[in-house]
């Protein structure tokens, strides 16, 4: 099953799947040529595993389930470091027509008792080294049945459930609106919810984004620092490399600089997926290689808006642009982006041809070039919905709009600008103050790494801007420095009124600044 793509310059391209499809079998047999060729490597081991032998490891994980008692349209948790086991787990459970639910690794054992409450999974696939994290709920979770570890080659084992599992080629007769997995959001406005995707989502992504704006290819060498189980990563090291033969390099390491750079060192990716507090973490290291001792073509960014000053030093120190997008975990992967060759760093590009966008204001109206609003998508890989929170589901899933809860403006040549989420707004004096603008501006202070602006009231009630700074390390600087650094660069009434130096930020475990938590601390 090879769904056929629409020439990119048509309008609007669009991916026809059939009705009778199943993501899974698609992806594996669009590579059943390169039987030999590496799909995933492991980067600490080096250890590969080719198209060939994830083919048949994923149809017998599939077959296993069958035999365990597995029914279509159960569903699983999926709690695993980023390893070979990972795509055999995800892709075996969608053959089997399971559906995995890819979790946050990071979390913490309350987050993990919440999702498998709320999902009602069957099993917990769990990666050895995250037990812990799991072991006290151990008989707690009344639809929990069972628990198989990665990682490990016991009689419960992801490896012993492969091995019983039978070879033979066998598909669960899914369609292209069947539930196909779910991502829990994560959280970077409070709790979690369940995102449920359909089984044609992921190619959708991949070939209106991944072919004809990041430009992957078959030759490419991919490697993601957002993990698998992010809505970001997912699209990064499985579904684009898979939709075209390319080979992905798996760290399941947190990614530190030092790993980071080890692994494009090593394996010489041609297309590398950061976020933007890893980016200027990276361009802070005072270890970082050489342009020279490098092989990258394109990189991506996405989580949060890339700041211009960011990009900028990224492509003059490594000669590569960095393509700036925004995606959603309800959006599945990203939907407006920099394109190659026509990067302009401060914005977040234009819209991704196959998905229509449009800016709202608080009256309700769309708003006209250089008004801010709230962004909203219309687009074939929207999620289906959040699970047990229909009145979520409807606030968010506008009839075929989502609501991005993003602010932006749109210039005359079609280029989105953030401006910060809708419940980080400022209204400063009555006039909009964008906290991303103040914090890209902050973020130009050659002493800064991080930074992040919320809205404090002052003695009189009236809300003005505040900012948290991380400075780079051995940097001294104090927050008239700051405050003077702001007045000079944009209106004197965006500066903030309050600055506080602290060691890092709060952050969601795919590395989101949690705003909510710094407002919290100002209640």
């Amino acid at each position: 099953m090879n769904p056929s793509h629409a020439d990119h310059s048509a309008s609007p391209p669009r991916v026809d799947i059939p009705r009778e499809y199943n993501a899974a079998a698609d992806l594996l047999g669009r590579n059943a040529s390169r039987p030999a060729k590496a799909a995933f490597i492991e980067a600490a081991s080096g250890t590969p595993l080719t198209y060939g032998e994830l083919a048949v490891q994923a149809q017998r994980f599939a077959n296993a389930l069958r035999d365990r008692g597995f029914e279509p349209e159960s569903r699983v948790m999926v709690a695993m470091l980023d390893t070979l086991e990972w795509p055999v787990v995800f892709l075996g459970c969608m053959l089997a027509g399971v559906v995995p639910i890819a979790a946050n690794t990071l979390l913490t054992t309350k987050d993990f008792e919440f999702m498998l409450r709320d999902s009602r999974a069957r099993a917990l696939f769990v990666s050895k080294p995250l037990l812990p994290a799991f072991e006290p709920l151990a008989g707690k979770i009344p639809t929990l049945k069972q628990m198989y570890i990665a990682g490990d080659d016991g009689e419960q084992s992801v490896a012993a459930l492969v091995r019983s599992g039978s070879p033979e080629q066998k598909v669960a007769d899914t369609c292209s609106d069947d539930a196909c997995f779910w991502l829990y959001s994560s959280g970077s406005t409070g709790t979690p919810k369940g995102t449920v995707h359909l089984h044609s989502h992921l190619v959708q992504t991949a070939e209106l984004y991944g072919r004809p704006i990041l430009g992957i290819r078959e030759d490419d060498v991919v490697y993601s620092a957002a993990k698998l189980f992010f809505a970001y990563g997912l699209g990064n090291s499985l579904t684009f490399p898979m939709a075209v033969g390319a080979t992905t390099v798996l760290l399941s390491a947190r990614p530190t600089p030092a790993d980071v750079f080890g692994v494009l060192e090593k394996y010489q990716p041609t297309i590398f997926y950061g976020v933007p507090t890893l980016f200027a973490a990276l361009l802070a290291d005072g270890n970082r290689p050489k342009r020279e001792e490098l092989n990258l073509r394109v990189c991506a960014s996405a989580g949060e808006a890339l700041p211009a000053e960011i990009g900028k030093r990224w492509t003059a120190d490594y000669g590569c642009e960095i393509l700036d997008g925004i995606g959603s975990t309800e959006m599945l992967h990203i939907f407006l982006s920099n394109r190659r060759g026509e990067v302009r760093y401060g914005t977040t590009g234009r819209e991704v041809p196959g998905y229509e966008l449009r800016i709202v204001g608080d009256d309700g109206h769309e708003c006209g070039p250089g008004e801010i609003g709230e962004l909203q998508i219309r687009g074939p890989s929207a999620a289906l919905m959040y699970w047990n929170n229909r009145t979520r589901t409807k606030s968010t899933f506008a009839g075929e709009w989502t609501r991005s809860g993003d602010k932006y403006t749109r210039d005359a040549d079609g280029y989105y600008t953030y401006g910060g989420r809708s419940d980080d707004m400022l209204k400063v004096g009555g006039i909009y103050v964008s906290p991303f603008e103040v914090e890209a501006c902050l973020m130009t202070h050659p002493d800064v790494l991080e930074a992040a602006v919320i809205g404090v009231a002052d003695s009189d009630e009236l809300v003005k801007p505040k900012a948290y700074v991380v400075l780079k390390a051995g940097r001294q600087a104090s927050g008239e420095d700051m405050q003077a650094h702001v007045k000079n660069l944009l209106a004197p009434y965006k500066y903030p009124r309050w600055v506080e130096f602290v060691n890092e930020l709060p952050k969601t475990a795919t590395g989101k600044i949690q705003r909510f938590r710094l407002r919290a601390a100002n209640a």
